[in-house]
């Protein structure tokens, strides 16, 4: 399954090359830029501690797209967990064989407005995945519209409807 042909936007008619397959945010719905000149606070690209109390690492929610048997739409979010679990995936992240850690518990810290309702502190487990790659979020199987995309996939309709809810929410806010 290709993205080749791209998608006319039903909001300005306007012809974008590729369908996007995945958003990522920067930082969890906590973070505030204060915070980067603290001592006590980090946020790189796959880690974020803040105020040495609370702590984050980021992964990915892979939802399956119905009708392909390997394309995948993901979101880059941020997991809050304890900070024992947050040491130990630390002590890990360089290691060979990380992957066979078990899952840890952790609470989805980042809103995906698109979904009501909020994402925030939806359960989760972080499974720890080779070296270079981003853990795969696996959120608790409930009722919430994101927990059932996970389980039971995304249509490209869909994907087109969050694709242009993002771009015109970014052009709205500029």
């Amino acid at each position: 399954m290709t993205n080749d042909a791209g998608f006319t936007c039903s909001c300005c008619g306007a012809q974008h090359p590729e369908l996007p397959m995945a958003y990522s945010t920067t930082a969890p719905y906590v973070w505030d830029e204060r915070f980067s000149d603290r001592s006590d606070c980090l946020l790189s690209s796959d880690q974020c501690v803040i105020q040495a109390q609370h702590y984050f690492v980021k992964g990915l929610i892979e939802i399956p797209v119905v009708g392909s048997s390997d394309a995948v739409f993901s979101w880059g979010v941020w997991v809050s967990l304890s900070r024992e679990n947050f040491a130990r995936a630390v002590g890990r992240w360089d290691t060979a064989g990380r992957e066979a850690e078990e899952p840890y518990f952790g609470w989805l810290s980042t809103d995906l407005s698109l979904y009501s309702p909020s994402t925030i502190d939806l359960k989760t487990h972080v499974h720890t995945r080779p070296v270079g790659q981003r853990p795969l979020i696996e959120l608790e199987p409930t009722n919430h519209p994101l927990a059932v995309e996970q389980r039971t996939g995304i249509t490209l309709d869909r994907i087109r409807e969050i694709a242009e809810t993002v771009l015109h929410a970014t052009a709205d806010n500029a």
